[in-house]
């Protein structure tokens, strides 16, 4: 396992980093918490050293679960968890966005709850979750300012969500320097990467980009196939039938990054994203040990060489000569899609 600075915060990440959306719900597939505790513990084995969560996860309830999973390798890890959903008076409906809440004076007691769950006394990243550009006020960024002179937090980042905030929320992001962004990114999902790395050219800035989603829900990492049948509340099953169909079709194509057995496709998946310099982490979603010991190993795989990341990047650009509608071209955004127009992209990625 390689490791990396999260802009210039000084906080270190592994180049392969657990999501914990998976701990707490039963968005991806049913298992128990005795199964979270033991997958969260036998990642750090694997050298994972960055754990990504969000107070609204179960209710808080992922918080607790990795806190308490990494509460005797506490000084080892980064935590980094979200706040800005409003779960404490509102009910989840299915998978629903529920109501924000960017009041400083809300977001300051979410952290402190996140912190009484995590049981630790600071949270190394304090991630804004899926708030809308005119939700990142002076009065917020003077917030997350103080929390770090506090003590309480140590680094803040933003997480994009595919249809809640996207291309403002991060270009803002950057240009304040937060020291991170995350956002949906693959091999099959370029575009918002693709712009964010010019922006971060443009401006100058240091921070770092996480992806997330980088096998674009099962495709590349071989895992939802033609025979595979998504049960029902498994996240995956919101993509419509022709992203799929189409991306089985892009997947033969980009078999080459398997180079003869040196990568398997789900670690060529991240490798590539980890070949983008302000790439500090990726988030895979581990559902089994498995995934852990396979998709950990992408930071010690071969790099792509430039010849290699020419190819992906000719073979997006011509939409891997597919002409046909992959059911995923509405554009939504925090800006009503303008922001995705004005920067010439025709698609919108989700997670």
């Amino acid at each position: 396992m390689q490791y990396q600075e999260l802009g210039d915060s000084g906080v270190e990440v592994s180049e392969v980093g657990f999501g914990a959306w998976v701990v707490g719900t039963d968005w991806w597939g049913d298992r128990s918490e005795d199964d979270a505790l033991e997958m969260l513990r036998y990642a750090v084995e694997q050298g994972i050293t960055y754990f990504d969560t969000g107070d609204v996860y179960g209710h808080g309830r992922s918080e607790e679960l990795v806190g308490e999973a990494l509460s005797e390798v506490r000084d080892e890890v980064t935590i980094a968890t979200k706040v800005g959903y409003d779960f404490y008076n509102n009910p989840q409906a299915g998978h629903g966005e529920l109501p924000k809440e960017m009041d400083p004076e809300y977001l300051r007691d979410a952290v402190e709850q996140s912190l009484d769950r995590l049981g630790v006394d600071s949270v190394d990243v304090l991630q804004l979750h899926n708030a809308d550009v005119d939700e990142i006020t002076p009065d917020v960024l003077e917030l997350l300012d103080e929390l770090e002179e506090e003590g309480l937090i140590d680094a803040t980042g933003l997480a994009l969500g595919p249809s809640i905030g996207w291309l403002a929320e991060g270009d803002l992001a950057i240009e304040e320097e937060f020291d991170s962004v995350q956002l949906v990114w693959n091999v099959l999902e370029q575009e918002v990467g693709n712009h964010f790395l010019e922006t971060i050219e443009e401006t100058g800035s240091s921070t770092s980009l996480i992806p997330r989603v980088p096998h674009s829900s099962g495709i590349l990492n071989e895992q939802v196939t033609p025979d595979t049948e998504l049960g029902e509340g498994d996240h995956r099953g919101f993509r419509p039938d022709e992203w799929y169909e189409t991306g089985w079709e892009k997947l033969e194509q980009l078999r080459f990054l398997e180079r003869d057995g040196e990568r398997t496709m789900g670690q060529a998946s991240i490798a590539w994203l980890l070949s983008h310099d302000s790439v500090a982490t990726v988030t895979p979603t581990f559902r089994t040990k498995g995934d852990i010991d396979e998709w950990a190993a992408a930071s010690d795989v071969p790099k792509l060489s430039a010849e290699e990341m020419s190819r992906v990047e000719e073979l997006y650009e011509n939409d891997f000569d597919i002409d046909r509608d992959d059911g995923m071209d509405s554009l939504r955004s925090s800006v009503d899609g303008a922001d995705i127009e004005s920067a010439g992209l025709d698609k919108l990625a989700a997670d």
